[in-house]
């Protein structure tokens, strides 16, 4: 999933007395914190990728970013999410969780505001037979 539809950086500038110089962050970047977020959330079980990603991991490849798509509209940040939630969770009670955690990961890790984090299910994982025996 992790598609980039910005392919430049995102830039700040300094704020306060001292003009400091511009601080840029790859778009990658801001999707693995939201990835990393994302799977803190107790009740998501994986977030969802592309074949390839799936490929990869399967070699032993990790994709933080995942799962995660990031746009710019009108100056402000929005999110696309897409994951799996654990059987036996609230599916509104884990989306909120987790645009909280996205929300407040991305402003305490970079300071940029989110218009729009949204939360798309893409399945259920259920425990398989082997696990519970």
């Amino acid at each position: 999933m992790a598609e980039k539809t910005n392919p430049s950086f995102v830039g700040m500038s300094s704020k306060g007395d001292a003009i400091l110089g511009r601080v840029q962050l790859a778009p990658e970047v801001l999707e693995v914190i939201i990835g990393i977020a994302t799977n803190e959330v107790e009740g998501v079980a994986t977030t969802k990728g592309s074949f390839a990603t799936g490929v990869a991991e399967k070699f032993g490849k990790v994709f933080h970013g995942k799962g995660v798509k990031t746009e710019w509209v009108d100056d402000k940040l929005v999110i696309d999410v897409y994951c799996v939630v654990r059987y036996g969770y609230s599916i509104p009670n884990v989306a909120t969780d987790i645009q909280k955690q996205i929300r407040q990961t991305v402003y305490n890790m970079t300071s940029l505001q989110t218009k729009e984090v949204n939360v798309h299910i893409t399945g259920i994982a259920f425990e398989s037979m082997a696990d519970t025996e």
